[in-house]
């Protein structure tokens, strides 16, 4: 089978990310001694300063870990809604939605916290040695990729207007980024030098990264990301409004662990984060394939795969969430499955159909019944997700769409590391993008707007709640085999994610491996799909019942196929669906591999 590249194999480190820079920058933290966590954080921070319309030191991370000799962990640094953060307060603005950008959509920033626990706890380096990489970048430069320009474009006006500190980064010289030419942050590379500065005599190495927690929770950090969260800010609403955020939200909330959640199929266990992520709908998804799965890639596969993402998303939409207990093991068991699985048959439904599971009634919001319904809401662009709502600016999925109105929706990165001594790392940095909030000044990064997710409507899984989650689309995933941590994956795409990475996955399950391992690029590489058939998770939160976009590689027939089950098909690029990345080990023989996407022209693997 026809790949870009070749899958890369070796025995010393391999990583996997959605930019090159942070790939190359987590290879070196490998060649100096460092782990696969240690990597990873370093890798991370690199991508707050080169993907900054994707990902900030403000956003959030779902981080899977799969140390060699332990149990796969989840880190949670998804932050929760502030205290002032309720129903009746956005109501009482005049508000349906939580808005799209602005303070008013900020929760608690869980990015930077989750990453200095994953190194206190797992890595070995000293902060100062894993954040030189983005420090460097931050204030000597980089060659910005051709998607930061372009997003900076479409919010000019914005930016000169209102969101001035903004401009003062992303617009010097009255210009956006552009490839060829430095783009430097001096205030993010300033932060980052006073936090190490005051952690730096605390004592050992794990005293130093506590300081830093403490900087970020309690000190200049937090002192700064309040003062901008109560600053009137035009969001998409229209109007100006404050944050909910406050110093006391900031002191006390810190990232976690978690036990996985987990599915056994075909001799695999996958792990994804809990259902305050939509992890658990890859999971759904594999819980809904029958035994005799059809021929790959053929039209019946595709048709049978996209008809059990509806139902999975349905039950996301009415059971996923942080604000009410969810009954997951009802929603995995093989008896819930099969009476699920006898919903799926010979045409495309244009129906939201979410399930009963353990006998409870499912309840969906208001506005999920009128956008399933055709009413107000409804986005022509796709669910409201910035992987499907393309513009001519920013034709490739996994990049932000800004829209017409000035609305501004953002995206993710992802990244994977494993290590010689079989450390794996899967993390899905997001939010806290260039243009979800105004630059706070002081630190050369904005607040971020995750809570755009949830619904202003009370007693549902995913209401907007005080000290609650809100639910998030990042869903990174290890698989074992044998009990044996083999392959980390993931993939910016918001609504997308599982959805792609359900392809991905069975790409190689279902197909010969290639050079004795699994084929990673070959299945990168397979043309892919998504559909937008339920209540996205990005403001506007519209859908399209019925609706398929696949890629123009896919086979005509596929494509005739699935119109004559009653697919609403949209023929999109070529190379147009999904950012996936991947890192496996073979445990018998101790061969690492990786792959990246090739879409966008922007992900690497490296190793050796």
């Amino acid at each position: 089978m026809f790949t870009t590249r070749p899958t890369l194999q070796g025995t010393f480190g391999m990583v996997s990310a959605t930019h090159w820079l942070a790939s190359q920058s987590a290879m070196a933290v490998l060649e100096d001694g460092g782990n696969a966590y240690d990597a990873a954080v370093a890798a991370a921070f690199v991508l707050h300063v080169v993907e900054p319309h994707l990902n900030g030191p403000a956003g959030e991370v779902p981080v899977l870990i799969a140390p060699a000799d332990g149990p796969v962990r989840v880190l949670c640094g998804q932050g929760v809604a502030p205290a002032g953060a309720s129903v009746a307060h956005y109501r009482g603005l005049g508000l349906d939605l939580v808005p799209g950008t602005g303070p008013l959509a900020a929760a608690v920033p869980g990015a930077f916290d989750a990453w200095m626990l994953l190194l206190r706890d797992h890595g070995t380096k000293p902060l100062a040695d894993v954040l030189k990489y983005a420090v460097g970048y931050a204030e000597h430069g980089h060659a910005p990729v051709e998607r930061v320009g372009e997003t900076v474009e479409t919010v000019r006006e914005l930016f000169e207007t209102e969101w001035t500190s903004s401009a003062e980064i992303y617009l010097p010289d009255g210009r956006p980024p552009r490839p060829g030419r430095l783009l430097r942050n001096p205030a993010l590379a300033a932060t980052w030098r006073r936090l190490l500065a005051e952690s730096a005599g605390a004592g050992d190495r794990e005293a130093q990264i506590e300081a830093a927690r403490r900087v970020w929770r309690t000190g200049f950090v937090a002192e700064a990301l309040a003062r901008q969260a109560a600053r009137p800010t035009l969001d998409t609403s229209g109007e100006r409004h404050t944050g909910t955020l406050t110093a006391d939200d900031l002191a006390g909330w810190s990232a976690g662990y978690e036990a996985p959640a987990t599915y056994d199929w075909n001799g695999w266990t996958v792990c994804k984060a809990g259902p305050w992520s939509q992890g658990p709908v890859l999971l759904q998804q594999l819980a809904l394939l029958p035994d005799d799965v059809p021929e790959y890639g053929s039209a019946d596969y595709v048709h049978l795969l996209i008809e059990g993402c509806k139902l999975a998303m349905a039950d996301r939409e009415a059971w996923y969430g942080d604000a009410r207990e969810v009954p997951l093991e009802d929603l995995l068991s093989p008896a819930y499955a099969a009476q699920r699985r006898g919903l799926v048959g010979d045409r495309a439904s244009h129906e939201l159909r979410p399930g009963y599971p353990g006998g409870r009634t499912p309840r969906l919001c208001a506005h999920a019944h009128e956008v399933a319904e055709g009413g107000a809401g409804v986005s022509p662009m796709g669910a409201g997700e910035p992987t499907v709502a393309r513009s001519p600016t920013s034709p490739v999925p996994g990049e932000p769409e800004i829209s017409g109105d000035g609305g501004t929706r953002g995206d993710t990165c992802h990244l994977d590391v494993v290590d010689r001594w079989g450390n794996m790392v899967a993390a899905t940095p997001s939010g806290g993008w260039l243009q979800s909030n105004p630059v706070v000044p002081e630190l050369g990064f904005p607040l971020g707007t995750r809570l755009q997710m949830t619904w202003l409507e009370e007693d549902l899984p995913n209401s907007l709640t005080p000290g609650r989650r809100p639910r998030t689309t990042l869903t990174p995933s290890v698989a074992l085999r044998d009990g044996v941590p083999v392959l980390a994956f993931g993939t910016p795409g918001g609504d997308q994610q599982d959805q792609w990475q359900l392809h991905f996955f069975l790409a190689l399950a279902l197909r010969p491996p290639v050079r004795g391992g699994l084929d990673l690029q070959g299945a990168i590489d397979a043309p892919n799909w998504h559909n937008d058939s339920f209540p996205g998770s990005f403001h506007p939160r519209g859908m399209r019942p019925g609706s398929v976009t696949v890629e123009g590689r896919t086979a005509p027939e596929v494509v005739a196929g699935l119109r004559r089950r009653g697919h609403l098909v949209t023929v999109g690029g070529d190379w147009s669906e999904g950012r996936l990345c991947a890192v496996a080990r073979d445990p018998g023989t101790g061969v690492l591999s990786a792959a990246a996407n090739p879409r966008g022209m922007q992900g690497y693997a490296v190793g050796r």
